[in-house]
């Protein structure tokens, strides 16, 4: 099967460049990124899929703080895109997999969303998200949509690379501790994806992913400082004092259950896959 990647130079796209080659080697896989591909140009999309069974979007506008100045650009990215890559799903068959978020969700619930909680995105770019899970739904494309949440990975930028530029640097640091969720390292999610690739007529529909377990972006730096071997003390602090233009979901926890069932996958707990990335990095 032909698959076509999109956004293949960002961290998911990236982690697919590997699962390609050691996963899904039965398939003929083509990279794209804006340079070869312009996925809000309706024409040049149709042209770029013809002849696939399979397209991955791992394309996303994600500067959240940044959407909210520019909500038009990051529709244009997040939900045009989506509709023209659904479009061409459409007239050609294929399966499009594409990539959500947890910000579709408020964040005011005590207990993980499943794909069935009713969405109520708080800014324009979980607006612009779920802009584009609809147009693909709407479209009655094969899909499926992945909700995931807080992504990290050897590449690009990243809480993760952040937090140990921030430490090397640093004696001490405050991070916030009423931000509760699950971080997913990009590798994990690749691989369910190329798992899903694998699956002949993968059941469509909304999914959940990201690693196993809960914790605040304080937990999640200071595992960051452990593993790394940091001096550097983390200490907790609110979100109010780091003001946004944009207010983030407080609880954004996934239920994975769905996906985990469907394609029989075991999904890492976050922080033995942060392991896995910190001595891959620590390596570099």
């Amino acid at each position: 099967m032909k698959v076509l990647v999109t956004g293949s130079n960002g961290q998911l796209g990236n982690e697919m460049r590997r699962v390609a080659t050691e996963l899904c080697r039965g398939h003929e896989f083509i990279f794209t990124d804006i340079a070869e591909l312009d996925i809000t140009d309706a024409a040049a999309v149709l042209e770029a899929a013809k002849g696939v069974g399979a397209m991955v979007n791992c394309a996303a506008y994600t500067n959240v703080d940044d959407a909210e100045d520019n909500e038009d650009l990051a529709y244009r990215i997040n939900a045009t895109a989506a509709a023209n890559l659904a479009a061409a799903a459409k007239a050609e068959g294929a399966l499009l997999i594409h990539i959500s978020t947890d910000y579709v969700f408020s964040g005011d619930s005590g207990s993980p969303y499943n794909e069935d909680s009713p969405p109520h995105p708080l800014g324009a770019y979980a607006r612009t998200k779920l802009a584009g899970e609809q147009a693909i739904l709407a479209s009655g494309c094969r899909s499926v949509i992945i909700r995931s949440a807080w992504l990290y990975s050897i590449h690009g930028k990243n809480f993760v690379k952040t937090m140990l530029n921030l430490m090397a640097s640093r004696s001490s640091l405050n991070v916030v501790f009423d931000q509760v969720g699950t971080p997913t390292y990009a590798g994990d999610l690749a691989d369910a994806i190329g798992t899903i690739l694998n699956t002949p007529a993968p059941a469509e529909g909304v999914y959940h992913y990201s690693n196993e377990g809960v914790c605040s972006w304080y937990d999640f730096a200071v595992a960051i400082g452990q593993l790394a071997g940091s001096p550097c003390v983390v200490s907790p602090c609110h979100s109010n004092e780091f003001p946004s233009k944009v207010t983030r979901p407080a609880f954004s926890v996934l239920d994975k259950s769905k996906i985990r069932t469907t394609f029989n996958l075991t999904i890492p707990h976050w922080h033995a896959s942060l392991k896995r990335c910190i001595a891959m990095l620590t390596r570099q």
